[in-house]
């Protein structure tokens, strides 16, 4: 009883901070400051959505998977991971938006004209950013929260080797990088660039807790179904 009292309240404060954040887009004043302060200070903004929003995926991905509210090691390095990410789509968003529509323009990458001519170059963006910065980025992230993990469970000094062997390089080659980057990532950031500049790093944002949602649920299922099989297979 104690547990599913204390996973309601959980649910309920997520919940309430997801929805803080949305009457802030929602409420015309609060909206009109946010997409100010957007404008005059990127990099703090990028910082900060991330810290708050991918946070969030990542308490719900563990929540789903795991039945109850759990807090993950190292909390508080994991925030500023996800700032430090937000704040680096900031330059990166802007930088693949200005040299994908300079190679368009020089006929290095086809395009249309008319009213697909956004969408084709929304997903041009997409694909080159997300087919070669995407890996390097999120090979980073895994061995940052690699070396947070093995922090937590150990003192001393930690060897970057010993955080390598940490990672599953065939789930991130096999899974990550060859599934669900063409399936999810480059479809989910052509929509991130049909959106106006001030909105894209905040709907980047968004998706990771679509994706951890999604993540969680799908490991959930797999796990269910190993369990189903292997009682099954016991019973004579």
């Amino acid at each position: 009883m104690i547990r599913k009292s204390s996973t309601a309240r959980g649910d309920i404060i997520w919940a309430a901070a997801l929805g803080a954040v949305a009457c802030v887009l929602i409420w015309p004043p609060s909206r009109t400051s946010f997409l100010d302060a957007t404008r005059a200070h990127p990099y703090l903004m990028g910082f900060s959505k991330f810290a708050v929003l991918a946070t969030l995926g990542e308490l719900l991905g563990l929540r789903i998977r795991m039945g109850t509210w759990k807090r993950p090691a190292g909390l508080l390095y994991r925030v500023i991971v996800w700032g430090f990410l937000g704040s680096s789509l900031v330059l990166v968003f802007q930088t693949f938006n200005g040299g994908v529509n300079s190679a368009i323009n020089a006929g290095l990458l086809p395009s249309v004209d008319g009213r697909w001519r956004s969408i084709a170059t929304a997903f041009w963006i997409s694909a080159v950013m997300n087919l070669t910065f995407a890996p390097t980025m999120m090979a980073a992230h895994r061995v940052a929260d690699a070396y947070i993990e093995l922090r937590a469970m150990q003192r001393g000094p930690i060897a970057l080797a010993d955080v390598v062997s940490e990672i599953d390089w065939n789930s991130f080659f096999g899974f990550v990088v060859a599934k669900m980057i063409p399936l999810f990532w480059i479809p989910a950031h052509t929509l991130t660039f049909l959106l106006p500049p001030e909105y894209r790093v905040l709907m980047a944002a968004v998706l990771s807790i679509a994706l951890g949602a999604i993540l969680a649920f799908a490991a959930r299922s797999e796990t269910s179904s190993t369990a189903s099989r292997a009682a099954h297979i016991s019973i004579p």
